[in-house]
């Protein structure tokens, strides 16, 4: 960067500073907001919108609420005239909606305007002349007089077109390229301007002062709109507007100053599209005041579809980090955020607060129609115990024990590293189930009775190295009794050090979820039943602990952490797996491998990967809009007819019947 001497500041300070806006804390009210999406936005698209893009486009503004819409610039282009007509003649302009048109202070282009708006129930013909420092000598080679007297010619031919033209029209001007001019002389043509029209009580004018290039510090420009402020004539009856743009990235900075220092209005585009770094954005500022508690009149509570929309109009892509809108923002990854986020959650409920106060997240995502269990905390290597338990409390009412928790988290977070990408919450459990609830690699209980007496008796049938046994041992209550089976079975001393119950589900047909843990040589063991009785629960849970005792397990424990790492590479890469790509994963031949799965798995490799395929779309189907044909490429089958028959051969039913009938049964 050897030429930083060739620039210099180019925008002016007012005569007379003041900071009386310095002394507001906050904004109180919403300002007047205008979208200049189909105008400004529009301009900026390497593909402009049609028409019927536009009228579409132009709907979804209405129906968030905006009620200035600047529909273009109809000298321009013929589809913006024949826009501006078609709103007209098919009577799309509701009746609290006014319209906006813009035109350069050139005759010709002023009455092609006025064509343009006939019959128009309400609109605002916003006039505008270039009147900076740089304009006036490089393009113009005008002096201040004559630049003044073409912003004054243009509202004289606006006031003498109004009374000739059908329609209700109100005025606006800006001094385009306001930021490099003197501020005293913009407020000199703008008050020339408003001789002109003269505004009232009930024919209002809209002095409008755009940042074309942006080149002030926030703070500085908040001091030339107070100069604005002060200085306009006839304040009472002219409504001070803002148009930013955001060339230093400080557009809604000088937006919130600017409404600070007197502004009354601001215009903009939804998500800050515009030439070169865009407007200021009025999704980020609207929800700014939002998040103060201030009503901001305009309604974002579906913000994914109006993203969506925006994007097809457009082409352009709202950043997953954008403020409020981008797929990412009240995504937490770090172990110790989402540990904040879910404690803040607990305390919420448990406080029964109306006040919204989570850490990290500065608006309830629920507000713009996100998800706690699918957008707030989401799983990778990065994240941590309390992220964990939070997906799996949020989406399969299991709340692990605090001690449990951290060695459930360093689990996925293993799984997430090998991986290399982001687990679903159905990733999630299906590795949770695989560790504690169905890891019975050595034996499993096929049967179990109880007799009371001095104490309890136990009678447990279990299925060990293919056969069954029957093992009577006695304890202090049923869990314990279980528990002295399986030492003097296997002939182990351990220690049952650790037990917790809680319902699963609610109401009549709910289930119990138990949690053991055993001390076997110094290392704890942690084992998960599920049951609507909470005995098999417990025994379930135990089951799966005393499994995990290398002392019973002999050489299958490293046989099955073999297996289980292949599972998780078949997982993490089901779409485009092969025995060729776990045969050079995994060191080992393709006929070794397919027979080891086989022997491990009781299924072959191909239904393996059919069956995770099959899962992962029965849950797009469940949980998304996409279509059949694009479910069938994301998990892998680029021929959607061969879907389509192996999803009816699996579930006796079509990929849109098994849609169909999962939303007739879901809750409400």
């Amino acid at each position: 960067m050897q030429h930083v001497q060739k620039y210099e500041k180019t925008y002016f300070m007012p005569p007379k500073v003041t900071y009386d806006w310095v002394k507001k804390e906050q904004i109180k009210t919403p300002p007047i907001w205008c979208s200049v999406d189909l105008r400004d936005g529009n301009q900026a698209l390497v593909e402009p919108m049609s028409l019927e893009e536009k009228l579409e486009f132009f709907q979804m503004l209405v129906n968030i609420g905006l009620k200035e819409i600047e529909v273009g610039f109809p000298a321009a282009s013929e589809t913006e005239y024949q826009f501006m007509r078609a709103l007209i003649e098919r009577d799309m302009i509701p009746e609290d909606v006014t319209v906006q048109v813009l035109t350069q202070a050139r005759e010709h282009i002023i009455r092609r305007t006025f064509e343009a708006v006939k019959g128009a129930p309400h609109a605002v013909i916003h006039l505008y002349n270039s009147t900076s420092v740089a304009q006036r000598e490089q393009v113009f080679r005008k002096g201040k007089e004559e630049i003044k007297e073409i912003a004054v010619q243009g509202a004289k031919l606006l006031k003498d077109l109004a009374k000739e033209t059908e329609g209700s029209f109100t005025f606006e001007y800006s001094p385009e390229s306001f930021s490099g001019t003197e501020v005293e002389y913009a407020v000199e043509v703008c008050n020339a301007v408003l001789d002109v029209w003269r505004p009232d009580l009930t024919k209002p004018a809209i002095i409008n002062i755009p940042t074309t290039v942006e080149n002030a510090i926030p703070h500085v420009f908040a001091c030339q709109m107070e100069y604005v402020h002060k200085h306009l004539k006839y304040r009472d009856h002219v409504v001070l507007s803002l148009h930013p743009h955001n060339d230093r990235g400080c557009a809604v900075a000088t937006a919130e100053l600017g409404i600070l220092a007197g502004a009354d209005r601001i215009e903009g585009t939804l998500f800050g599209n515009g030439e070169r770094t865009g407007n200021v954005d009025l999704v980020t500022l609207a929800m700014n005041l939002y998040s103060h508690g201030i009503d901001p009149g305009l309604d974002f509570s579906d913000m994914r579809m109006i993203r969506e929309n925006y994007e097809k109009f457009t082409g352009m892509h709202v950043y997953e980090r954008q403020p409020y809108a981008g797929d990412l923002v009240f995504t937490a990854f770090s172990g110790s955020h989402q540990d904040a986020i879910a404690k803040g959650m607990v305390c919420r409920e448990e406080s029964k607060s109306e006040k919204w106060t989570v850490p990290y997240l500065p608006i309830d995502p629920r507000d713009v129609g996100r998800k706690y269990d699918s957008d707030v905390i989401r799983i990778n290597s990065q994240s941590g115990k309390g992220g964990v338990n939070y997906i799996l409390k949020q989406s399969y009412g299991i709340n692990l024990p605090k001690a449990m928790r951290e060695e459930v988290g360093y689990l996925i977070k293993d799984v997430s590293d090998k991986a290399h990408q982001e687990l679903s919450p159905e990733w999630i459990y299906q590795i949770f189930e695989e560790h504690y609830i169905s890891a019975k690699p050595v034996f499993h209980v096929i049967d179990c009775e109880f007799e009371s007496g001095n104490g309890m008796t136990a009678h447990v049938t279990i299925h060990h190295d293919g056969s069954v046994k029957k093992i009577t041992a006695a304890g202090n209550g049923r869990l314990d009794a279980i528990s002295n089976a399986f030492k003097q079975y296997f002939g182990v001393a351990y220690e049952l050090t650790f037990y917790e119950e809680h319902s699963l589900t609610k109401g009549s047909a709910s289930k119990a979820v138990a949690y053991v843990a055993i001390t076997y040589q110094g290392k704890l063991f942690w084992g998960t039943g599920i049951d609507s009785d909470i005995i098999k629960a417990s025994e379930a849970a135990l089951t799966v602990a005393v499994n995990k005792i290398s002392g019973i397990a002999g050489k299958e424990i490293s046989q099955d952490a073999r297996m289980n790492e292949m599972m998780n590479y078949i997982r993490a890469n089901y779409k485009k797996v092969s025995l060729d790509s776990l045969s050079e994963r995994f060191f080992l031949s393709k006929p070794y491998i397919s027979k080891y799965i086989r022997e491990k798995s009781g299924s072959t490799f191909g239904e393996l990967v059919r069956e995770l395929r099959m899962d992962q779309a029965k849950a797009m189907l469940r949980e998304s809009n996409m279509t059949v044909e694009s479910i069938s490429g994301s998990v892998g089958y680029q021929n959607v007819e061969h879907f389509n028959r192996l999803f009816r051969r699996e579930f006796h039913m079509t990929p849109i019947q098994y849609r169909n009938e999962r939303s007739r049964v879901k809750p409400k």
